[in-house]
């Protein structure tokens, strides 16, 4: 049975954060240590082989997905947790660095190539947001009931409104509440339009909480298309690569996909650590749009995206975005104007698609393995 392993792993407590030098550095000593090994051997003589590994790494440690064939899900997660271990134990650089999460999934390839057969009634809905909101129907912690009672439905309210704070990133203001000490800020204030605190700290828990389901959606989409060229002509269906703008689909080859995925880990870093100020790319301003959509199918599937919390998602869009030329590109009749003379002068940065993961600035670094083309032929990249 195969299996995709996601490990959780952080840097010691009171060290400073990875800066982009020290990044690329984790991510080549883990790979080193992964890549040297091929199989493990259980104390009961049963066999691990590694089959893939993909590596992210951020500011406070590295998270990593490796797809292992294994006779049960108890020796893959034993495995794997003892592999990661032996490397940080035994790797200099990356002494004091503990595993803070070890967890294993289900890798069905069978079941997934029969329910995304094109003539199938049940191959995956062209909306991202529908297709995100039936992934989360089928995870072992979502409501897999129609007809949530209203005791699991404040139980998950609660929940999520006890997540807010870890979006350390964004204040409740950014989701238009204000507090009093705003509001002696604003110059003009009317109750009326307050978002009530409520919404927006389940807004904010919500995309928290959605943040896992991006990044095991998209290793998800790595690993379906491993053994495809593009999107465009990839067989399996695709969880999130498919909420991006369908005209360059075939475009988005594994090493984007690879590439969107680490800026994603980046992205959502930023998000939970305080002092988050402005997206750095046109990635950055897609994978959000990926995010909120998928925090909406949360919502949805337990009854709680109502009008107040609605309302809240739209004022932290209006926020955290500094304009809308990202969603030119999902509209076919301005296909192309990204890249028009005239397109600069309304402020619109570059929109090909080798230019998503290009910093808007100096001011805004982008993880240097995002850095470069995304349309030149692979070579032997991770």
């Amino acid at each position: 049975m195969s299996y995709a392993v996601t490990v959780d792993t952080s840097r010691p407590e009171g060290t400073p954060e990875l800066d982009p030098l020290q990044r690329t550095g984790v991510i080549h000593l883990l790979r080193e240590g992964l890549d040297a090994v091929e199989a493990i051997e259980g104390k009961e003589g049963e066999i691990v082989e590694i089959v893939d590994h993909f590596i992210g790494v951020h500011p406070e440690g590295a998270l990593l997905k490796v797809f292992v064939d294994a006779p049960s899900l108890e020796d893959a997660e034993a495995a794997i947790e003892a592999v990661i271990g032996e490397i940080l134990e035994h790797t200099e650089t990356l002494a004091g660095w503990s595993i803070q999460k070890c967890e294993v999934e289900l890798h069905l390839d069978s079941a997934k190539e029969s329910l995304e057969a094109a003539d199938s009634p049940d191959a995956p809905a062209s909306d991202p947001a529908v297709r995100a909101a039936t992934h989360r129907k089928t995870s072992p912690d979502a409501a897999s009931q129609p007809g949530l009672s209203d005791e699991d439905r404040e139980r998950m309210r609660a929940t999520l409104r006890a997540l807010a704070p870890q979006l350390a990133g964004v204040g409740l203001a950014t989701f238009g509440h204000l507090t009093a000490e705003d509001i002696e800020d604003e110059e003009e204030f009317d109750e009326e339009f307050n978002v009530a605190s409520a919404d927006a700290e389940l807004a904010a828990g919500a995309i928290f909480y959605s943040i896992d389901i991006l990044l095991d959606e998209l290793f998800e989409d790595i690993e379906t298309l491993s053994d495809s060229p593009n999107a465009a002509q990839c067989d399996g269906g695709l969880l999130q690569l498919e909420g991006l703008p369908p005209q360059f689909a075939h475009l988005y080859t594994p090493l984007f996909a690879r590439k969107l995925l680490v800026t994603a880990v980046d992205l959502t870093g930023r998000l939970c650590r305080p002092d988050f100020s402005q997206l750095s790319s046109v990635a950055e301003e897609l994978l959000l749009r990926l995010l909120l959509a998928t925090t909406e199918a949360t919502l949805d599937i337990h009854d709680l995206l109502d009008d107040g919390v609605q309302e809240a998602l739209g004022s932290f869009r209006e926020n955290a975005y500094e304009d809308l030329h990202y969603e030119w590109l999902y509209e076919p009749a301005l296909d192309g104007i990204g890249q028009d003379p005239a397109a600069a002068l309304l402020g619109a940065a570059p929109m090909s698609v080798d230019d998503w993961f290009a910093p808007f600035n100096a001011s805004r670094p982008v993880h240097p393995y995002a850095a470069g083309s995304v349309t030149d032929e692979e070579t032997g990249a991770e």
